[in-house]
């Protein structure tokens, strides 16, 4: 597990060398502690080692490189499944597609092509692909949706698909795991010509070739060939329990003929990428975006990502327990990237709070000490 976190350390110290001068090395480690703060909330507004408005200009005008940025953070993750790969059989690396929104208000009129709405929910549509092997979670890939008349979310995701990289495909065996709004016949069909198998959700009102819907069939398993499909595919279902508690039947194809039970175990998986969507939303600020530009707002959602892997990957390397706490595997890795930071601010609370100490007859001493 030592290995775990010196690539993490790798690719803290690389990421901190991209940046063209120390000003933007303190900016970019002030952002990456507020989001490491893990509390939902890292506007620079916040922030207490950097203006609010310097923070805003690292994000939205100031020159860095961000795509070698994202490229040295991809390379580290296959790094990192790649030096923890099981020995024998393949496994199986499962690339879970879905679709997520960060929910916006006011008028964003900068972005009048990119806030819409999606099935009743306004604001940036995102397509995700997050990857799954073994014990690693990575969102590898996202594309903004841009609304009617451009490309689809299920155009966007097979983009991804094709651009998977041949380091991790040619490792695992690969298994494409999407919600309904994926299950169209053009997504289907390319995913089979890419010879990946997928399991994918398809509605209830799906046709058969013999016109009949889906949700006519009484026997999980059968091999049914659906409407504009080349090829036949094997159905099943399952029952998935809603926040309110009632259950709802969701049905699943699979490109490759396996038993029901495996299929519906299968897209059961796929749900794995709502609790990512959780976390990175309510813990590492996702869709708290205020950017003024296109640019600001991409950063940030990177940035945001990086907070959330670089926590993930403390917690794997750590002795924290078993259940993942984000607010402590957070800490923990702001204070083993970023001391100095964590002090700083510690130093700064101490003398906001000097006068209160003094007024209760506490004095308060800091002193370098000698190693």
């Amino acid at each position: 597990m030592e290995t775990i976190l010196a690539h993490a350390h790798t690719l803290m110290y690389t990421i901190l060398a991209l940046m063209p001068s120390r000003y933007q090395r303190d900016n970019l480690e002030a952002m990456l502690g507020l989001f490491l703060a893990a509390d939902g909330k890292p506007l620079p507004h916040y922030s207490k080692s950097k203006s609010e408005s310097a923070l805003s200009r690292f994000l939205n005008t100031y020159k860095w490189p961000t795509r070698k940025l994202i490229r040295h953070v991809r390379q580290q993750a296959i790094e990192q499944v790649k030096s923890h790969c099981p020995l024998g059989r393949k496994a199986f690396l499962q690339v879970i597609i879905d679709l997520t929104t960060l929910e916006k208000c006011g008028q964003f009129k900068a972005f009048q092509n990119l806030i819409t709405v999606y099935n009743g929910k306004r604001g940036l549509h995102i397509v995700v692909l997050y990857l799954v092997v073994g014990q690693w979670r990575i969102p590898w890939n996202f594309r903004v949706w841009r609304g009617k008349g451009t490309a689809s979310p299920s155009q966007l995701a097979l983009r991804m698909v094709r651009h998977l990289p041949k380091d991790l495909t040619k490792r695992f065996r690969v298994k494409i795991l999407a919600d309904t709004a994926f299950g169209t016949k053009d997504f289907i069909n390319n995913i089979r010509k890419l010879k990946y198998h997928a399991v994918i959700g398809i509605g209830c009102n799906r046709k058969l070739v013999n016109g009949y819907p889906v949700k006519l069939l009484h026997h999980r398993g059968q091999q049914v060939r659906l409407v504009g499909l080349d090829f036949p595919v094997t159905l099943s279902w399952y029952y998935f329990k809603r926040d309110n508690g009632k259950f709802v039947k969701r049905y699943v194809i699979s490109t490759q003929p396996l038993k029901a039970s495996t299929i519906s175990w299968w897209g059961k998986r796929r749900w794995k990428i709502e609790g990512w969507f959780k976390t990175a939303k309510y813990r590492f600020g996702l869709d708290r975006f205020g950017q003024g530009t296109l640019l600001g707002i991409y950063r940030w959602l990177v940035l945001s990502i990086t907070a959330y892997l670089l926590a993930y990957w403390t917690y794997l390397s750590s002795c924290l327990p078993d259940s993942l706490d984000w607010g402590q595997a957070a800490f923990l890795a702001l204070s083993t990237f970023l001391p100095h930071l964590v002090l700083s601010l510690l130093l700064l609370d101490i003398e906001r709070l000097r006068p209160l100490a003094l007024s209760h007859g506490i004095d308060i001493t800091i002193s370098r000490c000698k190693i």
